[in-house]
């Protein structure tokens, strides 16, 4: 009987003891969010919440156009190509598009990001935020390209679900034919 009073409060002790602490625990907005949910900030502070729903990944305010998210650095070289061709189907399909150009740099200044738009002309939306490399990361599991995968990495989503991706340096045509298939012209 006295081994199990001792074993009882030996166990109440810890149980005391680890839930206090001087440390304080601060949390930010993402830790906040649930894990199926991303918050994406622009260069411009503008945020974007992509929320994960099965397979599909739905960008708030984008219902009935097709999103194009493109998975991509800065130093790569058919990345940079590609830029340009996403600039003109942005300009081509502005009221049906969204293009989001989600970077998998790490700690990444926007200085460099700026250049990068200023230089290979990427006039759409360029996120950078800590979440970016997870929804990255999602997108590409989902498609099943494995842990290390190539880039750019480009996936059409209409409402949420699935269209197609494309790998590596491909042809602005290609991509615009599977953007008129998903809006039906």
């Amino acid at each position: 009987m006295l081994k199990k009073t001792i074993m009882s409060l030996l166990l109440s002790s810890m149980v005391l003891f680890v839930g206090c602490s001087n440390e304080e625990k601060t949390q930010s907005v993402n830790d906040i969010v649930s894990t199926n949910e991303y918050v994406l900030t622009g260069l411009d502070n503008k945020q974007y919440i992509v929320k994960k729903e099965a397979d599909a990944f739905i960008l708030k305010g984008a219902e009935g156009k097709v999103v194009l998210f493109d998975i991509f650095a800065t130093w790569c070289p058919p990345c940079r190509g590609a830029a340009t061709h996403l600039t003109s189907l942005q300009q081509k399909y502005k009221d049906e598009l969204i293009v989001i150009g989600i970077t998998i740099e790490n700690n990444i200044e926007n200085s460099k990001l700026l250049d990068f738009r200023k230089d290979y002309n990427a006039n759409y939306p360029l996120v950078n935020s800590k979440e970016n490399r997870r929804l990255a990361d999602t997108i590409v599991g989902e498609l099943k390209l494995g842990q290390r995968y190539p880039i750019p990495v480009m996936a059409l989503y209409k409402d949420g679900k699935y269209i197609k991706h494309f790998i590596g340096s491909i042809e602005e045509e290609l991509v615009e034919s599977e953007i008129k298939l998903a809006l039906g012209k």
